[in-house]
């Protein structure tokens, strides 16, 4: 588990945390990148969005492995969000903004995404 308060440079801390995943669970190498930039937008979201930048509340990376099954949740203390409602990164008109692929490019790099606890919680499920 690692816990960071919501400063946009800990998200720095994100890869060591990742490469220490990969060395406990020994997981193969292809995997890494698909990993590391979900969770690494996650934890943007989580502190950017989730928790509006304020350093008072912190962000959560929880990992759990089950048979050929890795889990990992970022967890946030904000408002949650409508992730039902997320404007299409896709969509011509969005094609030229900065920003908005986070979610986009988690769901396309893991195998599952969940929204847990009104979006306060995503969960990453990637395949072994």
């Amino acid at each position: 588990m690692l816990t960071l308060t919501s400063n946009p440079k800990n998200v720095s801390q994100v890869e060591p945390f990742v490469e220490g995943l990969f060395e406990q669970y020994q997981i193969s190498p292809d995997l890494y990148g698909n990993i590391l930039i979900s969770v690494t937008e996650a934890v943007n979201n989580a502190i950017t969005h989730g928790n509006a930048l304020d350093e008072s509340k912190q962000v959560c990376i929880k990992c759990q492995k089950k048979k050929d099954l890795l889990a990992i949740q970022v967890i946030d203390q904000g408002q949650g969000f409508d992730y039902d409602n997320l404007p299409d990164p896709t969509a011509p008109e969005n094609l030229l903004k900065i920003g908005g692929r986070g979610v986009f490019l988690m769901k396309q790099l893991s195998d599952e995404v969940e929204f847990i606890d009104e979006g306060r919680v995503v969960e990453i499920r990637f395949a072994l």
